[in-house]
This record gives C-alpha cells, sequence and structure tokens, in this order.
C-alpha cells in the first residue's frame, strides 16, 4: 500500500491526503502523468482560497516547470511555462522594456494558477485576456494548441483547470510605461460618485474601502516620462508596520466580532490618513511584492453600473450592530474592462470587483462578512472570484454565467472521465466525481 502524505494550502485552511505526487520539468513529462493516471490535479504557490488544487489520490507540482522559452522581440511576445512564478516572468518582461498592461497586486503565484481562476489588476482586463497561445495537455496525455483565433480560446483563458493542464503560454506585451501614483484618503460620499469619471480620466485607479469608517483610500495613476519630476512623498516611515498593528488589533475579533469597528477606526486614522506620492513602472508601482501574513479571501464582482447600488446596500448591512459582519479593512475595490472569455467576471460587462478579507485565517469559518457579501452580491447577479472563498455551486452559477452550461459540455467532451475534477470541482459543476478522497479535518 502506497504511503498517504498530506498536501496543505498556504494558509493552512485545506488539507488533502495523496500518494502520488510528481515534480515535472518538461512537457513530455506532464503529457506522461496526466495520461497514466485515472484522477489528477495540479498546483503551484497553494495561494487559493478555493478548494481547487488537490483532492485526488495523483497530485502534480507546477513549480518546477518553470523556464522562459522564447522571445519574439519584433512582435513583443514570450512564451513561459506554466509554472513560473508570476515574479520573475514580470521582472524578465520589465528587462527589456515591456509589462503587461494590467497587473494583479500579488507576484508569488503562478501564471497558470493565475489563467486558471481570472486573476486580474485593475482599470485593464483580465490577465489571461493578454494570452494569444496556449498549449493545453487533455485528458489523455495528448497536446492541443489553442490560438487567439480558435473559438476554443474564450472557453481556455479562464477553467480552474477543468479542460485540461496549461503547459506552455505566450502572452502579447506592450512598451513598458512609468505611472505617476497618487494615494489619498476621501469620505464613501466623495469617492464612490466619481468612480467613472476617474476611469476616463486616469490609466489606474484602485480604491482600498475601509469598513465601519465611512471612507476609503483613492489610488490614482497617470502615465508620464520616466524622466519627469514628481514630488517623492511616501508617507510615514511606521506605515509598512500596518499588517502587524492589524494582527494584533484583529486578535480576537472571532470572539468579539464589534471590536473590528473599533480596530478599523485606529487603523484608518493611523494608516490610511496620509497622502503619498510616487512613480515607477506599473509592476515597481502597483504590485505587491510579498504577502507578510497568512489570511483568508473572498472576492466578488459585479456590473459597473449595479456597483453604487450594491455598495450601499453592504454598507448598511454591516453597518447594523444586530449582525457580526464586521470586515476587517480594506475591501479592495478595483475594475475590469468587460472582454468575451466565458468564465470571466468582466464576460460582456465592464465591472468592479470587491475583495473581503479576514486576517484571522485559522477563524474564517467563523467569519459572518463572507456570508453577508455573498448573499447580497449574487442577490444582484454578481459573480465570485475563482481562486478565492465562496459557497455558491452550479445552481447559483448558472444563473450568472450565461456560458457556464456550454463550458460545462465542453468540460464534458474534453474530459468524459473526469479525470481533473476533485470533490469540490465535481460540485461546482454537478458532475459525479470517482476515486477521489475526502479533506481531512
Amino acid at each position: 500500500m502506497k504511503q498517504k502524505n498530506t498536501w496543505v494550502s498556504w494558509n493552512e485552511n485545506i488539507k488533502h491526503n495523496y500518494t502520488s505526487l510528481y515534480k515535472i520539468t518538461s512537457e513530455e513529462k506532464l503529457r506522461e502523468v496526466v495520461a497514466e493516471n485515472d484522477k489528477i490535479r495540479f498546483f503551484g504557490s497553494k495561494q487559493s482560497s478555493a478548494d481547487i488544487a488537490a483532492g485526488t489520490d495523483a497530485l502534480i507540482d507546477m513549480t518546477s516547470y518553470n523556464k522562459i522559452v522564447s522571445y519574439d522581440y519584433n512582435k513583443k511576445t514570450v512564451t513561459v511555462q506554466s509554472g513560473l512564478i508570476l515574479g520573475d516572468f514580470l521582472e524578465a518582461i520589465e528587462a527589456v522594456g515591456w509589462c503587461i498592461p494590467c497587473l494583479p497586486d500579488i507576484n508569488t503565484i503562478t501564471i497558470g494558477g493565475a489563467l486558471a481562476t481570472g486573476t486580474h489588476g485593475t482599470s485593464g482586463k483580465l490577465l489571461s485576456e493578454y494570452m494569444i497561445e496556449c498549449t493545453l495537455v487533455l485528458a489523455d496525455g495528448s497536446i492541443k494548441t489553442i490560438t487567439e483565433e480558435d473559438d476554443l480560446m474564450d472557453a481556455v483563458r479562464v477553467s480552474l483547470g477543468m479542460l485540461g493542464v496549461m503547459s506552455t503560454i505566450t502572452f502579447k506585451c506592450e512598451k513598458s510605461y512609468t505611472l505617476h501614483v497618487k494615494e489619498r484618503p476621501e469620505k464613501d460620499s466623495e469617492w464612490l460618485p466619481k468612480i467613472k469619471s476617474r476611469l476616463k480620466e486616469h490609466d489606474f485607479l484602485r480604491i482600498l474601502w475601509l469598513p465601519h469608517t465611512d471612507k476609503g483610500y483613492v489610488i490614482t495613476g497617470d502615465k508620464i516620462k520616466p524622466d519627469t519630476k514628481i514630488a517623492e512623498n511616501n508617507g510615514p516611515k511606521y506605515l509598512k508596520h500596518r499588517r502587524n498593528a492589524s494582527k494584533i488589533l484583529y486578535k480576537y475579533s472571532h470572539i468579539y466580532p464589534w471590536i473590528t469597528s473599533i480596530a478599523n477606526k485606529i487603523l484608518a486614522k493611523a494608516f490610511f490618513s496620509s497622502k503619498k506620492e510616487h512613480k515607477g513602472t506599473l509592476y515597481q508601482a502597483t504590485v505587491t511584492k510579498s504577502r507578510g501574513s497568512t489570511l483568508e479571501l473572498a472576492e466578488w464582482t459585479i456590473a459597473l453600473d449595479k456597483f453604487p447600488q450594491v455598495f450601499d446596500e453592504l454598507k448598511t448591512e454591516i453597518n447594523k450592530w444586530s449582525n457580526k459582519s464586521f470586515i476587517h479593512i480594506p475591501m479592495d475595490v478595483r475594475f475590469v474592462q468587460k472582454d468575451n472569455s466565458w468564465l470571466s467576471y468582466a464576460y460582456k460587462q465592464d465591472t468592479v470587483t470587491m475583495g473581503c478579507v479576514s486576517r484571522n485565517a485559522a477563524t474564517a469559518d467563523t467569519y459572518e462578512a463572507f456570508k453577508s457579501v455573498e448573499k447580497i452580491f449574487l442577490k444582484h447577479g454578481g459573480r465570485p472570484h475563482w481562486g478565492k472563498r465562496f459557497s455558491a455551486k452550479d445552481a447559483e452559477l448558472s444563473r450568472v454565467y450565461p456560458k457556464w452550461e456550454a463550458f460545462k459540455e465542453l468540460r464534458s467532451n474534453l474530459d468524459p472521465t473526469n479525470k481533473f475534477l476533485n470533490p469540490y470541482l465535481a460540485k461546482l459543476v454537478n458532475a459525479k466525481a470517482k476515486k477521489v478522497i475526502n479533506e481531512i479535518a
């Protein structure tokens, strides 16, 4: 009998037994491993809050499949292996003067994981929209090459790894540019009505909303020439201690949720009241280079036109002292341009995304805010971020994703034995998963 081992997610909230682990470095080996296993999942940096990366006896660790394959300097394209860490990729293309025009907040995830879960930045499109070609290892171990001219590309761009394993990916890049970034606090009554005008006025817009304070922290960015002089202001030196302060102030908020309201007011005054100004490339100026502590995340998206109504309803709900939905700060508000990808949050609509974080990852199951946020967003047709925590399943998803049933049919055709489904994904698409193992306590 094979020995059981334990797969553990980055914040230790998801654990699964497994018997076989493959660390692959070549496409040939990847094809071989996929073909010879009846059930298999694959993972990168394990940073998803959704239970999508493990849960089968056989697992593939993609992190050694991490090379840059080639550059086309004339077309500004680069081909990479899917296990490459996003930060390594972005530093490499920045070194040749290129960028991806819309970047997520964190750089420690793998390229394949970022694409599979619809990772996005703000004031642009999903990262997957800059993919112009990919090779996909199908359930039988064969390779399928998909280009942006293929109808299948709109289904493959965001797929949670249910259609196959991403092998190599080709991205279309743009010339790197410099952003002049300004940050400042604003009352909710100020920043909320200005969203559409600011999206037109600025190249970059992000709002860190501070629940229970009636304030947000507005971040704008405008393209400038690299040698433009600005008055650099990174704020007080103590700002670097925000995460440690949050950890202390939220330590017992799972026992006494109302503490959160007081903690938020303290944190807002201490860490979100300064004006800041700096410049840098998009990557330098806007991407977090490390995440100092584990946390638990949910994120929901809604059509841009519906956001003000949803925001007002959410704010009213969480400000009621009769419930326990006190939300840690900040809630990250970002903006995604509409696209045609089947499982994109921005499918056919300009979209607002709103993150919800618990700084106490270990007690996330008792964090009532996740439930309140999901209820309100689903009520208005909101869509969940695939890599974050949510409880919606097939019935709810079919109502908010117009191409959900088409995706399920395609998945079934490409993977008729459900090789790429674990128990979580099987419930998500309402399919029977065979030969899978249960999550351990």
